[in-house]
């Protein structure tokens, strides 16, 4: 019997070598400061949606295999303005097998980011998986 439990994912902590550096770069992507605690310490808010990313201080980052992938209703014209601003994709907006259309770069630390427009696609493509029964165990 699986719970019905309430969950929601709150935010995602990436490690930092300069944190002035990682946060100027996030809040060149449009993200809005919410706490900052200097020199350890930031986290930072979507411009829209709930979700928050922080800043962590580490003097030895290693960036995972992880992305973080952040959806942008006006993506050609988001990668425009950030490039205008010396932001360097490694890959231009392109279309997806998977109905995405994707550009690729990352942050100053090396932690891989998605700026993506999937529209309706995003949750709900043709190929999701229907909703399960519950059952009373």
């Amino acid at each position: 019997n699986r719970s019905a439990a309430t969950m929601d994912l709150n935010q995602v902590t990436l490690d930092t070598s300069d944190l002035d550096r990682a946060a100027a770069f996030y809040e060149t992507l449009g993200l809005k400061r919410i706490v900052w605690s200097a020199p350890r310490y930031a986290r930072f808010e979507c411009p829209s949606g709930a979700a928050t990313l922080s800043l962590h201080h580490n003097d030895r980052v290693e960036p995972s295999g992880a992305a973080l992938y952040f959806e942008i209703d006006h993506l050609d014209a988001e990668v425009a303005r950030l490039e205008s601003e010396g932001v360097v994709f490694e890959s231009a907006p392109e279309d997806k097998d998977w109905r995405w259309r994707e550009a690729w770069l990352r942050d100053p630390d090396g932690h891989r980011i998605c700026l993506y427009h999937a529209g309706p696609d995003r949750r709900f493509p043709p190929w999701r998986v229907a909703p399960q029964p519950e059952t009373d165990g």
